[in-house]
């Protein structure tokens, strides 16, 4: 169910706008003007001055072609960002070269393209962009012109300091890549289930609205068709039974017959009538769920019991495709048997599933929740079966949740093992028939 949306969408969060890189260009090319100018003409530092100007004229001159040839809202490739952001680091290590190498206190802005690129490309695109700086802060510790110094004096590091600053440069570089893309890699997945998640609850929705439109079309086409059956009546009696137009006149009633008992149908699906099919006692909710996975080899048990009578909801969508989900992975990690029953009392529904599998690894019980935690001990699901615990059991908790439900997860006690989810409702959310998604979760007590 979903557990893998890289197959299941086209993803282009990792396509920058160039209108990004520009803008971050032209921040570049504005502080590297100011730091040139205070520096020759504010402390009156020697230094090529002529060159070092030239590099920044050079990227203020490609932004300005970007900006001409290109649309703002323009998202290019990974392969052409990458470019973009190595021209960057390579125009900075000019500007090194010519303003004394890893001595110059600007050269920890070597990381800045890589960090762009860690928040927004993958992670093969910034190893390369990681490694190109790397190689050009390895050349600046040891070729570069003199660091400007007043009174035309050089000024020299001392060798062990060079390295010193080379180490803690490239340490620097790759903690910060790593982290940068860790930390947009989880907002990326978490946007990415969250959009599965949308889509999910956008095709239910369109589902529904078909139900609705359906019946509109089936009034507004009831009419006309009525008219064209009494008209097609009435000139049945105006030709004798031999006429071959008899035959025609035939066929045109018993279609119109026919389209009139197709829009009774239609107009059937949403009227009240229906209300017997979309209200289902939990009994009936649990065995919804459980039909389509029945013939798997294992055994799947049921049981429901409860004070007093049995609830009654509604055949809400979100909450069939939640247990269902959470059915199937039990199912896939189970041995022989998995469990679901269903208690009641006056305040609460409860649905439980158990399984006799080997159970959720404690770190695994500490992310579940989160998209993309797939592993639930050190075992794997059967060759046969989706996988585990992913995408789709984020899914299933986000619609759950909607509904008012809580869940709880822990191992079985032993001797008994494997895996007990438990979902939770107050009963006043089960029995709201036709309102499940727009419950107030305040409802429920802790």
């Amino acid at each position: 169910m979903l557990d893998h949306p890289e197959t299941q969408f086209s993803l282009t969060h990792r396509r920058l706008r160039l209108d990004t890189l520009v803008r971050l260009r032209w921040l570049a090319v504005g502080g590297q003007t100011a730091a040139l100018l205070v520096v020759h003409i504010g402390l009156g530092y020697p230094l090529p001055i002529g060159l070092a100007f030239s590099l920044v004229a050079f990227s203020a001159w490609l932004n300005v072609f970007l900006k001409i040839y290109s649309p703002a809202s323009l998202r290019i490739s990974e392969r052409a960002a990458t470019l973009q952001l190595a021209y960057d680091i390579l125009q900075m290590s000019g500007l090194l070269f010519l303003t004394g190498g890893l001595g110059n206190p600007f050269a920890f802005l070597l990381m800045a393209p890589v960090m762009v690129s860690a928040t927004a490309l993958s992670a093969h695109n910034t190893l390369i962009l990681g490694i190109l700086a790397t190689l050009c802060a390895s050349v600046l510790a040891v070729f570069h012109l003199p660091l400007p110094w007043p009174g035309g004096s050089g000024f020299n590091l001392p060798a062990v300091y060079s390295i010193g600053v080379w180490i803690a440069l490239v340490s620097t570089l790759g903690f910060m890549a790593v982290y940068a893309f860790r930390v947009a890699e989880e907002a990326r997945q978490l946007a990415d289930a969250l959009a599965a998640t949308e889509l999910v609850l956008a095709k239910e929705q369109h589902l529904n609205a078909l139900d609705g439109l359906a019946t509109a079309a089936a009034h507004e086409l009831g009419t006309p068709l009525a008219t064209i059956f009494l008209a097609a009546k009435e000139l049945s009696d105006e030709f004798e039974p031999e006429d071959p137009r008899t035959e025609d006149i035939a066929l045109i009633r018993s279609q119109s017959e026919r389209c009139r008992d197709i829009l009774r149908k239609l107009t059937s699906l949403s009227s009240d009538e229906d209300a017997t099919y979309q209200a289902m006692k939990v009994s009936q909710l649990i065995e919804d769920v459980i039909d389509p996975h029945r013939g798997f080899g294992i055994q799947i048990a049921v049981s429901a019991s409860g004070q007093g009578p049995e609830p009654v909801g509604s055949r809400n969508a979100a909450i069939r495709y939640g247990l269902g989900n959470l059915l199937e992975n039990a199912i896939d990690f189970a041995e022989t048997t998995v469990e679901v029953s269903a208690l009641w009392d006056t305040k609460t529904v409860s649905i439980s599933i158990r399984d006799d599998g080997p159970g959720f690894a404690l770190e695994v019980l500490a992310k579940i929740g989160d998209p993309y935690v797939s592993v639930r001990s050190g075992k794997t699901a059967r060759k046969d079966a989706g996988g585990g615990l992913g995408l789709g059991f984020f899914i299933a908790k986000t619609l759950l949740e909607r509904t008012g439900a809580k869940l709880f997860l822990e191992n079985r006690a032993p001797p008994e093992h494997g895996a007990h989810i438990r979902v939770t409702w107050p009963r006043a959310a089960i029995e709201s028939l036709g309102h499940m998604d727009g419950q107030d979760f305040s409802l429920h007590k802790d």
